[in-house]
């Protein structure tokens, strides 16, 4: 479950970095983040805090990009099974065996069918990214 779960998030992530952005998204991104309230303690950790759950995981996306960008996008590049265009041919049978294992169609069934707060987690996600 926990995998799906994952790959749902991913192939939301996708399809909004797929699609054009407008200046209606673009606003409607801005008017979320004035929803969210990241404070860092001394040790640079950051808590996050939103009117809504949706809000929460815009703002943990935002502060996970401040602070390791190079890491989502590793991870957003294995999800898609295409880490060996960044990493070389060492990482070939990893992303054959992602192609291989996880069905994209499958992804977007469960997203489908997923219910409305757990899809508006999902965008939120997406949308920070």
């Amino acid at each position: 479950m926990r995998i799906i779960l994952y790959f749902a998030i991913t192939i939301s992530l996708i399809q909004s970095l797929a699609s054009c952005k407008s200046k209606a998204q673009v606003k409607e991104w801005a008017d979320q983040s004035r929803n969210v309230t990241i404070i860092r303690d001394e040790f640079g950790v950051p808590h996050i805090y939103g009117k809504t759950d949706a809000d929460c995981v815009f703002g943990l996306m935002y502060a996970q990009c401040e602070d390791d960008f190079k890491r989502v996008e590793a991870n957003y590049l294995t999800m898609l099974g295409r880490e060996s265009e960044q990493s070389g041919e060492s990482s070939l049978y990893q992303d054959l065996l992602i192609r291989l294992t996880i069905d994209s169609a499958d992804a977007k069934q469960d997203y489908t069918n997923a219910p409305a707060w757990l899809k508006k987690l999902l965008d939120a996600h997406a949308n920070a990214i």
